[in-house]
């Protein structure tokens, strides 16, 4: 099944793309699951098993923040257009809206001044005067700034630490029982970079804004298993199993971008043809998910492409073609 873009997995990581990865591809009621290399190289290799945890970055935020508020709209508990000032009155702009931070059309202004110095309290503080730019509704311009203030939102909502959120409203509900937030006790995770102090992260926080708002961060902060992030992907091919709507999974195979000309939907990006578009999201780590309802298909792709540093525009590359043969595969399949 997709021979060629099993191989080229193989190839890239015999390239040193990255040392380890633990991907599933799914084709109705087929599927292949493959684990190859290490989980670690310093300081002293480890295998990879497909026990071992993720941390799968930006996939938080379609796995946990979208879900909870896929669930908010589908009972009205909010409204897709309302203002986000309106739930969360401690954030100051009164122009941006839901549908803006979901499909990253608000033309946030993310710049913090000596951000990386900021305590948790002090972080949050700034992203609450974050302000539009002059492109808001008009262009799509990608950013953690929008989960994070809609992370903010649900604690708001919850009244609850953001992590304890998605673990009632989204692992729990989907058996996702290996999926956790740091801090926690487990031997068999993946390490991410080794900063310029010498010290390798493993079991912390890879993006540097979600390490320092810990619980509350919704842009990153989920370690997971392939074999979780295959529940996941699994209740959306059944269109929802109970946890979404079936409407509200078909819904999201359109452009939810205020002019439906960013090709965005709601938490998702899309790609592929715009009459028959698919579901995708990346994290920074080296994650990505495709999924693609209507056709009963599905590639989930785990590596440790910043084990043990970050050569990011090196790695897109690749992985862009790799998406690519993946496509090409998954549309000859669909002719036969």
């Amino acid at each position: 099944m997709y021979p060629k873009t099993q191989q080229m997995i193989e190839e890239k990581r015999a390239e040193g793309l990255f040392s380890g990865v633990a991907y599933q591809l799914i084709d109705r009621e087929k599927e292949t699951q493959q684990v190859l290399g290490w989980a670690a190289t310093l300081p002293e290799k480890e295998a990879l098993t497909f026990d071992h945890l993720f941390d799968v970055a930006s996939l938080t935020k379609v796995v946990c923040t979208t879900s909870v508020l896929l669930r908010l709209l589908e009972t009205k508990q909010m409204k897709l257009d309302q203002t986000l000032h309106t739930y969360l009155p401690a954030f100051l702009d009164e122009r941006i809206t839901i549908r803006h931070l979901l499909t990253h059309t608000s033309d946030i202004q993310t710049w913090i001044e000596k951000r990386n110095q900021l305590d948790q309290v002090a972080l949050k503080a700034a992203y609450l005067t974050l302000q539009a730019g002059e492109d808001l509704g008009k262009k799509v311009c990608y950013t953690d700034a929008g989960t994070i203030l809609l992370g903010f939102l649900l604690e708001e909502l919850y009244q609850k630490p953001l992590t304890v959120i998605f673990q009632e409203e989204v692992l729990q509900p989907l058996g996702m029982t290996q999926s956790i937030f740091p801090p926690f006790r487990q031997p068999l995770v993946v390490p991410t970079e080794q900063l310029a102090s010498g010290q390798i992260l493993k079991g912390i926080t890879h993006d540097p804004k979600a390490r320092v708002l810990e619980s509350h961060a919704g842009n990153a902060g989920l370690f997971t298993t392939l074999a979780d992030l295959t529940r996941f992907v699994r209740m959306y091919l059944a269109g929802g199993a109970g946890y979404l709507k079936a409407t509200t999974i078909s819904a999201l195979y359109q452009d939810h971008t205020p002019n439906q000309t960013g090709f965005r939907s709601l938490g998702w990006d899309l790609r592929g043809a715009k009459e028959q578009p698919i579901l995708f999201h990346t994290g920074y780590t080296g994650t990505f998910m495709l999924i693609d309802v209507k056709q009963q298909q599905a590639f989930i792709f785990l590596s440790n492409r910043v084990h043990p540093k970050d050569e990011r525009e090196k790695y897109i590359k690749h992985r862009d073609l790799l998406i690519a043969t993946y496509l090409a595969e998954k549309s000859t399949a669909n002719m036969i």
